[in-house]
């Protein structure tokens, strides 16, 4: 049997790989928060580890409020680069393959052509700086390791930015939403499945060496305005979406404007169909409403 420890499993991608995990027999996983497992304690993860037998590490885990970072920046760094240093130095240590989240914010946004793993970073944030922070630490310390980036997550599961629409959309009748900001939606129903497409295929696999990073979101390009909009659709709010300019609205981090993943990468590796982000949208709601 596989063991496999997730981290921050309370959050959206955590909690959708417990529900998907059922499918997979022949992988017993360890479901773990702060609660379970302190990340930030170097020893606890070698006692954790040990004590279980972990072969993979998926680390779920993340300080993800945007906003709040540029405020809060050592809290931020303490989840996002110090602890995911911890993950990749007991993974190394103990011959563990770690499977790390991270962000297309790591990204200025000045691109007009979707991203590709080699491109450089250039986060504008303390969260994307953290973000990016983490991932160095993996490459810098753990050979066996895949680094997802990811982009516009949301999930039935915690606070997100479909769930937020949602309920807006029954109390208001319009929206102002920024349609200046360009991305591709990610379902983490969507995106659990594919880690553990990815670990399925890894163990199943005699040799593996296609290790670094991955670009993963759903297909297709949109504005925030455009998703706000297909989710009023989708669930027949009569709420009317307005397109603003991000200057008109007010928050403490700056947003990329262009943050589209190019993900031939893990299509090809892994031999992944990926889902258009429209075509995702009702099922979640669906999940949702039921």
């Amino acid at each position: 049997m596989t063991n496999i420890l997730i981290t921050g499993s309370k959050g959206q991608l955590g909690s959708e790989i417990k529900e998907l995990s059922i499918q997979f027999n022949n992988l017993q996983f360890f479901f773990t928060d702060i609660e379970e497992l302190d990340i930030c304690a170097l020893d606890a993860i070698d006692s954790y580890i040990t004590d279980k037998q972990i072969s993979y590490i998926v680390n779920c885990a993340a300080y993800t409020n945007v906003d709040q970072a540029e405020e809060n920046e050592q809290a931020a760094k303490l989840i996002n680069a110090d602890a995911v240093k911890n993950l990749a130095t007991i993974a190394m240590q103990n011959n563990i393959i770690l499977v790390h989240i991270s962000t297309d914010y790591v990204f200025s946004g000045d691109n007009s052509t979707p991203y590709t793993e080699d491109q450089k970073a250039k986060p504008m944030g303390v969260y994307g700086r953290t973000k990016f922070e983490g991932e160095e630490n993996v490459r810098n310390i753990c050979q066996q390791h895949i680094i997802i980036r990811t982009s516009w997550l949301y999930s039935p599961f915690g606070k997100n930015f479909l769930k937020t629409m949602l309920g807006l959309g029954k109390e208001k009748d319009s929206l102002d939403v920024v349609g200046d900001q360009i991305g591709s939606p990610t379902y983490a129903h969507d995106l659990a499945y594919t880690i553990l497409h990815i670990i399925q295929s890894i163990t199943e696999k005699s040799h593996f060496t296609d290790f670094g990073t991955y670009h993963y979101s759903n297909e297709g390009v949109c504005s925030w305005y455009d998703f706000a909009t297909e989710i009023q659709n989708t669930s027949k709010n009569k709420c009317k979406i307005n397109s603003i300019e991000s200057k008109d609205f007010q928050c403490l981090a700056k947003r990329p404007h262009y943050s589209v993943l190019n993900k031939s990468k893990i299509k090809h590796i892994f031999t992944l169909e990926i889902p258009h982000w429209r075509s995702r949208i009702e099922h979640c709601i669906k999940r949702i409403t039921e």
